[in-house]
């Protein structure tokens, strides 16, 4: 059983390494970029990734606290699917409008890598792999469809 000392440690280290990992990368436009903490430039839409005890995921997250707005930037982001799709060369799971405890929505889109664990060194190269092409895509897509965003917020 790990300490939350560790817990935190351990996904410090992970985040680190990845960071380190992808730093020769390049984004889509050309400059460099920081890819665990991507900015998309939009408010209140962001591209997550998480590493957990039992699953790795990557995700576009919109949490608007206006929920028209928020749903008005998802329906555009649903618009540009196929294109999403195709960059990514997959389907992700769409989810619709979710409830907070604080009252606000979130609409997720998401891809999910079950059964490994950030907590143990030997699934980081997994990790690592299933995370690196779909950031890179994530970037690709967003150096194009980020524009029809623009004026919705």
């Amino acid at each position: 059983m790990y300490s939350k000392n560790q817990v935190s440690q351990m996904k410090q280290e992970f985040w680190t390494a990845f960071g380190w990992y992808m730093k020769p990368v390049p984004s889509a436009e050309g400059p460099p970029v920081n890819w665990k903490n991507y900015k998309t430039g939009i408010r209140h839409l962001y591209f997550r990734m998480k590493a957990e005890r039992d699953f790795a995921s990557i995700s576009i997250e919109i949490q608007h606290p206006d929920a028209d707005i928020g749903e008005l930037l998802y329906e555009q982001l649903f618009e540009l699917k196929h294109i999403l799709e195709m960059e990514l060369g997959e389907t992700w799971s769409w989810m619709t409008k979710e409830q907070d405890d604080l009252d606000q929505y979130r609409y997720t889109v998401e891809k999910k890598l079950e059964m490994v664990n950030v907590l143990e060194k030997k699934y980081w190269p997994e990790i690592i792999s299933f995370l690196k092409p779909r950031i890179i895509g994530l970037d690709a897509f967003w150096a194009t469809a980020r524009y029809g965003f623009e004026g919705l917020v």
